[in-house]
């Protein structure tokens, strides 16, 4: 394996770590710290801070694991079309990073609207709609560490796949 390959492989993994890191700390951390503001304008403020100062670094491990991806799956395209398991593995891959796209950027776009929900007294000029983006975030938080977790599984098999026969976990005979 030469240094450009390990180089890209290892910004696909490393900006995927990113990209579940951060949205699981959102969604176990900031999101229900955020809870301890006194109202909704308040709540708003203390999570879309935390989002805006993350977003940046979101948005470029996005960036940077995609462009990896299609740097791996041109490398492997071979292997990929002739080895029916990796074609499979490639498929679920593919469209898990898709789910994982259209999770963050639905979180952010709610997230926002969420933000513009909040009155400037505190209180929404539309509760109604606050609490349905209140009630979607409450899920679309967990789709994205979901959908990412997901693909570090699935870059696990692939790695498996071009192991060796004889692994560090294989008894000795």
């Amino acid at each position: 394996m030469g240094l450009v390959s390990t180089t890209v492989r290892s910004a696909h993994l490393v900006s995927n770590a990113a990209w579940f890191g951060g949205s699981l700390m959102g969604a176990v951390g900031l999101n229900p710290a955020s809870r301890e503001g006194d109202d909704l304008r308040e709540r708003a403020e203390i999570s879309g801070a935390g989002w805006e100062k993350w977003g940046p670094v979101q948005g470029a491990a996005v960036g940077v694991h995609l462009l990896s991806g299609l740097a791996i799956l041109a490398d492997n395209r071979r292997r990929t079309l002739a080895h029916p398991p990796t074609t499979v593995a490639v498929l679920l891959k593919t469209g898990l990073t898709m789910a994982a796209v259209a999770a963050s950027a639905a979180a952010y776009r709610s997230g926002q609207q969420l933000g513009e929900a909040a009155g400037e007294d505190g209180r929404s000029q539309d509760p109604q709609r606050a609490q349905e983006l209140s009630q979607r975030m409450s899920w679309l938080q967990w789709a994205t560490p979901a959908a990412t977790g997901g693909l570090l599984v699935l870059d696990a098999y692939l790695g498996e796949q071009q192991r060796g026969l004889a692994g560090l976990l294989d008894r000795r005979r």
